[in-house]
């Protein structure tokens, strides 16, 4: 039996699947992500309620679920940069162990990019960890190219990330 995989945006109630998935992620892929499980876990379900409200709400964000067979198995949050609305920038990208090799972070990536294209965006961004990795090759086929220094994933890291673009015209 064949696998259906939905990708479509995350509601405002849905709060605890996004931060079952956030949490997930930093557990599963701790040297992908710029925050940490420690950090992240910390933070009270209000927080994580209002961080998705505002997002909503924004029109500015785009917060994806998705899904597999009903389950939640994935996430990408993409927002317009606060000083290039032209830009959109992809964050928290994450696809679960058991979803892997399906097709899922094809479909998040081509939702949130329709988006960014609907948003009037000419750019988007991304950051992803250096290495031959499944990530890195999923944005490449997508047309993503390495674009500035490679840095620190975050402070006292000694995980880098590059920088990458693609050009929406």
């Amino acid at each position: 039996m064949t696998k259906q995989t939905l990708v479509r945006n995350f509601k405002l109630d849905e709060w605890p699947i996004y931060k079952a998935l956030r949490l997930r992620s930093l557990e599963d892929s701790p040297m992908a992500f710029g925050s940490t499980l420690d950090l992240e876990s910390q933070r009270p379900d209000a927080v994580w309620a209002e961080r998705l409200r505002n997002a909503v709400a924004s029109g500015h964000d785009c917060v994806l679920l998705a899904e597999m067979d009903g389950a939640a198995c994935g996430v990408v949050w993409a927002k317009a940069d606060a000083s290039d609305p032209r830009t959109v920038n992809l964050f928290q990208m994450w696809v679960a162990p058991e979803a892997r090799g399906r097709g899922v972070g094809d479909a998040l990536l081509q939702a949130a990019l329709q988006w960014a294209r609907q948003s009037g965006a000419h750019r988007v961004g991304l950051g992803v960890a250096v290495g031959d990795t499944p990530a890195a090759r999923l944005y490449q086929r997508a047309g993503f190219a390495d674009c500035g220094a490679k840095e620190p994933i975050r402070a006292g890291s000694a995980a880098l990330s590059q920088g990458m673009v693609l050009k929406l015209m």
